[in-house]
């Protein structure tokens, strides 16, 4: 994939964090803003986490007379 430099300005203490971060996660600079600016623009986590919260939010109660259900029946196990 080619690669293009872009430049940004930024306070010191952004910079420092940036790289801190960038250092932790193993990746340089470059590619953890990458990261970031994927993860933004994609947003696939954060929709599958709050489709994964709508869904125990409506179905809840489901699960938990699955379990009640579980509990008092001898040998049964909850789907």
């Amino acid at each position: 994939m080619a690669k293009t430099q872009l430049g940004a300005r930024v306070d010191d203490e952004i910079a420092e964090l940036a790289k801190a971060r960038a250092k932790d996660r193993g990746l340089s600079v470059g590619d953890y803003i990458a990261s970031l600016v994927r993860d933004d623009t994609d947003g696939l986590r954060q929709r599958g986490l709050d489709a994964a919260r709508r869904f125990l939010d409506e179905h809840q109660a489901v699960f938990d007379e699955a379990e009640d259900a579980d509990r008092h029946t001898p040998g049964a196990h909850a789907a």
